[in-house]
C-alpha cells in the first residue's frame, strides 16, 4: 500500500523547521558595484561542524524523475547544512520530513519555483535532489571533511507522488 503525497508550494514561512529557502528576497538587497548590482544579502549560512571540517561548493546534475513516484528512503547530514540552488531556471520537488527521535517521520512535498533554492539545516531529514522535466544543474554548498556525515532511512511503507507538478 502507498500512502499519498500532496504537493505544497515552498514558502520560507512553511519550510522554516527544515531549512531557509534561497531566493531573491527583495527584503535582503543591498545595491553595490556604483548601483549596477542587487546583492541580495546572507539568505542563509552553511553550517560545517566538526573538526577540520570546510565548506564545499558543487554543481550537481540531476536526472529528471517519473511519475508516479515512490518515495522510499530518506538521507540527513548531521554535521552540516546542504543547500541547492538551481541553476538550470527548472523548478524541482523538495521532499523533507520532521524528526522522530532518529527515523524521519511522514515526508512533506514542496515545489520550488524557478529561481528558488533551499538551504537544509544540519541533520534535516530529506529525499535527493529530484529535478523535474529535464536534467538540471545546481550550484550545491555543503560540508567536506572527516567524519561520516550521511544517515539514510529506508520506510517499511511507500509513499507516492502520483502526478508531476510541471
Amino acid at each position: 500500500m502507498s500512502i499519498r503525497l500532496a504537493i505544497e508550494p515552498l514558502t520560507p514561512e512553511l519550510f522554516r523547521p527544515f531549512g531557509d529557502v534561497v531566493w531573491p528576497d527583495p527584503e535582503k538587497v543591498v545595491m553595490i558595484n556604483g548601483g549596477t548590482t542587487a546583492r541580495f544579502n546572507a539568505l542563509s549560512s552553511a553550517e560545517a561542524l566538526g573538526e577540520d571540517a570546510t565548506v564545499a561548493i558543487s554543481i550537481f546534475r540531476g536526472e529528471p524523475r517519473k511519475f508516479p513516484y515512490h518515495v522510499d528512503m530518506m538521507e540527513r547530514h548531521p554535521f552540516g547544512s546542504q543547500s541547492f540552488s538551481p541553476l538550470s531556471g527548472r523548478p524541482f520537488l523538495v521532499i523533507v520530513a520532521e524528526d522522530m527521535g532518529g527515523t524521519p517521520g511522514k515526508p512533506r512535498v514542496f515545489k520550488a519555483e524557478p529561481g528558488q533554492g533551499v538551504n537544509y539545516f544540519a541533520n534535516v531529514w530529506h529525499h535527493p535532489l529530484m529535478t523535474l522535466g529535464e536534467t538540471s544543474d545546481f550550484l550545491v554548498v555543503d560540508r567536506a571533511g572527516p567524519g561520516h556525515n550521511l544517515e539514510e532511512y529506508f520506510y517499511p511503507a511507500l509513499f507516492v507522488i502520483e502526478e508531476s507538478p510541471l
